[in-house]
């Protein structure tokens, strides 16, 4: 996504299509860098979005790729 600045001191948004750095049933070890506005541990890889519930900021968790949307995908912590 690219930002441009437009008359009016409005920002119009170009989506790039960029491909998605995870994929379904995908395996990886992260560190959890902050809380979702609903309480979720959250990441970011290559600038996309990873929640993932019942994390803490700084954690250091292995996660499996449960679902993954548009914007944003979930992972769940692999024991």
């Amino acid at each position: 996504m690219v930002h441009r600045r437009v008359r009016g001191g409005k920002f119009k948004i170009k989506h790039v299509d960029e491909p998605c750095p995870v994929e379904l049933d995908q395996e990886i070890d992260v560190t959890i860098i902050d809380l979702a506005p609903n309480g979720d541990g959250r990441l970011n890889v290559r600038g996309f979005s990873i929640l993932v519930p019942k994390a803490k900021p700084r954690d250091s968790v292995k996660i499996k790729i449960i679902k993954v949307e548009e914007e944003y995908a979930i992972g769940q912590i692999i024991p």
